[in-house]
């Protein structure tokens, strides 16, 4: 139960209250800490993005479920949140990738998608009548040999992470990764480090069936989901 003076000033985005707050913002990040975990870690020769895709019906087909989503060649996202917003987001960063390759013949930099993105999040904290985005991105990409991996978040903060994750296990996952985490590793084993924190922000609940794994490598930058195949070989590793 909110406070007696707090009361009003969640009713519009616009409306800051006597402490600073937004508080539309405030329950969209929660929206996304509500959501599944996913982590995005950079390795020496590449980087990764995984995420649990929670299967919560042993009906549900699992292949529909769609976490990770290619944008260009060289860029892929993660995300975490309503997936209808992160699928709004999707279409918008692949339009300004082709925008970009028409008006200057050569693919977007990643950190450059990564501000027009969250420069589009946070216009929609300033006006009424509509509501943040409930979903935050990991975006990860190649640009000039160079690994990046960008976290954005309802407000339009935008940050860059050697690893990181979001969602629900979040915290547990950084956990592993301030502990466990060397940037001279290879993909293989930055794969390995992201299963491990999925599997603890997780509780090891989860399977080939349930986790995605997107891959871009700094030799031909070229985004790319792995397999069932790939995914399961990895996965085996963490079964008790």
């Amino acid at each position: 139960m909110q406070p007696q003076y707090q009361m009003g000033y969640d009713r519009a985005i616009t409306v800051f209250s006597p402490d600073g707050r937004l508080y539309q913002v405030e329950y969209a990040r929660e929206a996304v800490k509500r959501g599944t975990t996913a982590v995005g870690i950079k390795a020496k020769d590449g980087v990764v993005l995984i995420v649990d895709k929670r299967v919560s019906s042993r009906l549900l087909e699992a292949s529909s479920i769609e976490k990770i989503f290619k944008i260009d060649e060289h860029i892929g996202v993660a995300s975490s949140g309503l997936v209808g917003d992160a699928r709004a987001l999707v279409d918008r960063a692949r339009v300004e990738c082709q925008i970009n390759r028409v008006s200057y013949d050569e693919p977007i930099e990643v950190e450059a998608l990564s501000k027009k993105l969250c420069d589009h999040m946070q216009n929609l904290t300033q006006y009424g009548g509509i509501r943040p985005y409930g979903t935050a991105l990991l975006i990860a990409g190649v640009s000039d040999g160079e690994s990046r991996l960008f976290e954005t978040d309802p407000s339009g903060t935008l940050l860059e992470y050697k690893a990181t994750g979001i969602g629900i296990g979040r915290p547990a996952a950084m956990k592993v990764f301030e502990e466990e985490y060397n940037p001279e590793s290879a993909i293989k084993d930055a794969i390995l480090l992201g299963l491990k924190a999925l599997h603890s922000a997780t509780e090891g609940k989860f399977d080939v069936d349930t986790v995605e794994i997107g891959v871009i490598g700094k030799e031909k930058p070229a985004f790319r989901k792995m397999s069932r195949e790939e995914v399961a070989s990895f996965v085996e590793q963490f079964k008790p």
